[in-house]
């Protein structure tokens, strides 16, 4: 029987080993192509992509037909093609005036340098930067509304991390992930969470109903003199925006970089928070103090945070995303 034991002691503690192993490999390889990806963009973008169209435009034999509608346009740039074709870019798609057809090309995908956007992110949508690669928003009413939940996830998440942050700044001895465990109140949460209930599902019917027929639900139901100007989907205006500081289009795209940025790192908090048991701040701090020995495949696998907490008699359960073996 000690045989038996030990010799599964060994083969757990092998497989512990390499779950350790496995993950820090693809750490590393994960890394490697976060450093590597933005120089192979960089040479495909700047260098090997202008070094062939520049070697084209030698070779081509055909002069350019400069009098032709496609060199004409005012705002646009001529750019020679290996055939002898003359392509005029735009913000949007391009045109492309061959043997007297003129022919509408795909954009460029900003976010891969290189590649054609799909063709159903035309630009159109604030911050498109032609990302799709599983075609999700294929479908027109789909995509208008994959585009009115991505701006109400960007702007719970940047609350969200304003909120983490902030928390951590003003009390570093409290962790954010139980922190609201710890909070006193005058009052039973189950009435708390009730009216929460209540008037959540209200705000989010008008705004449901907002979705599918546009300014609907303008005027306030029960304070009729309450109403907001006709909007755009996702924003109402009025008093939700009592001024706004800049132009709107701009404003509209800064909004969604930095609220993609704000889920991302969002998700990194919580999965960071439930390997260590440590806020971002504090995992930074370790991280700066060595480098070398701090790191995330240096973490052993596991969850750092309790199954559940309890609150006034409630028990809530708190499990860790299933990333790790026995979260």
């Amino acid at each position: 029987d000690s045989n038996k034991l030990a010799s599964k002691e060994v083969t757990t503690a092998a497989v512990e080993q390499a779950i350790v192993v496995a993950a820090g490999i693809g750490a590393i390889a994960g890394w490697t192509l976060g450093l590597l990806g933005p120089f192979f963009f960089f040479m495909n973008k700047f260098g090997f992509l202008r070094c062939s169209l520049f070697l084209a435009s030698k070779r081509a034999s055909v002069p350019p037909d400069t009098s032709s509608d496609a060199t004409s346009m005012l705002g646009q740039r001529a750019v020679l093609r290996g055939n002898g074709r003359i392509s005029t870019r735009a913000s949007g798609a391009r045109r492309v005036r061959a043997s007297g057809t003129v022919g509408v090309q795909a954009r460029e995908a900003k976010w891969a340098p290189g590649f054609e956007a799909p063709k159903h992110l035309d630009g159109t949508l604030p911050a498109d930067f032609g990302f799709d690669p599983l075609g999700l928003g294929v479908m027109p009413d789909r995509l208008k509304w994959f585009r009115e939940s991505e701006l109400v996830h960007s702007r719970w998440a940047m609350l969200g991390v304003a909120g983490i942050l902030a928390q951590e700044i003003a009390k570093p001895d409290v962790f954010f992930y139980d922190a609201a465990a710890k909070m006193e109140l005058p009052f039973d949460i189950r009435g708390l969470l009730a009216a929460e209930f209540l008037m959540m599902h209200f705000v989010e019917n008008l705004r449901m109903q907002d979705f599918k027929k546009l300014n609907s639900v303008n005027q306030d139901p029960v304070f009729k003199g309450n109403k907001l100007p006709d909007h755009e989907p996702g924003y109402p205006g009025g008093i939700f925006a009592p001024f706004i500081p800049g132009d709107l289009e701009e404003l509209k795209v800064k909004e969604l970089k930095n609220g993609r940025l704000a889920m991302v790192a969002f998700v990194g908090m919580i999965v960071a928070a439930q390997v260590t048991g440590k806020g971002p701040i504090a995992n930074l701090v370790d991280h700066l103090s060595s480098p070398m020995t701090n790191l995330f495949i240096g973490v052993s696998p596991g969850c750092a945070i309790p199954p559940s907490v309890d609150y006034q008699g409630i028990t809530i359960p708190t499990p860790c995303l299933p990333l790790w073996p026995g979260a």
